[in-house]
C-alpha cells in the first residue's frame, strides 16, 4: 500500500561508478527539483578534471574524511585551480568549497590519499552538466 509521502523517501542501492562506491541523487530523476547531489569514495590519487570549465549553476564541493573515528583528518592532499587565472587551492583538511555559476574551475586533482575520503559534489541543477563548449583547454 502506498503512503502519501512515499515520493518523498528514496531508497537506493549503492552503484559502483569510475571511482568506486557512489550514490548519485538528480533532480531530474529523484526529485523533480534544481539540486543534484554525488557521493564519491575516493581511495587512490586521482586526476578527477583535467580542464577547466564553468557551469550555469552554483555547484558546492565537499572534502571529508571517511574515518567515523577522526573526521577531522582528511588523510589526503587535493589541489583544485578556481577562477580563469586557475589559482591553486590545496586541500588537506575537511573543506568545502562553493563555486558560483560563471565561475571558472578545475583542475581538480587527488594527488594524495591515504585513507579513503567522501568527496560530495552538489548542484543547484537538476543533473551535472559540463557543456564542451565550457571546458578550457588552453592551459
Amino acid at each position: 500500500m502506498a503512503n502519501k509521502y512515499d515520493k518523498y523517501v528514496i531508497k537506493k542501492p549503492v552503484a559502483i561508478g569510475g571511482y568506486g562506491p557512489e550514490f548519485i541523487y538528480t533532480g531530474e530523476k529523484e526529485y523533480g527539483s534544481n539540486f543534484t547531489i554525488m557521493f564519491l569514495r575516493i581511495t587512490e590519487p586521482t586526476l578527477m578534471e583535467e580542464h577547466a570549465h564553468y557551469h550555469d549553476f552554483d555547484m558546492y564541493l565537499y572534502f571529508m574524511s571517511f574515518d567515523p573515528d577522526n573526521m577531522g583528518e582528511l588523510g589526503a592532499e587535493i589541489e583544485i585551480g578556481l577562477g580563469a587565472e586557475r589559482e591553486i587551492h590545496r586541500i588537506t583538511t575537511p573543506t568545502s568549497v562553493y563555486i558560483p555559476a560563471g565561475i571558472v574551475h578545475c583542475p581538480l586533482e587527488f594527488k594524495r590519499v591515504t585513507k579513503p575520503v567522501l568527496f560530495v559534489h552538489c548542484t543547484l541543477a537538476s543533473k551535472y552538466v559540463k557543456d564542451p563548449e565550457k571546458v578550457l583547454k588552453d592551459i
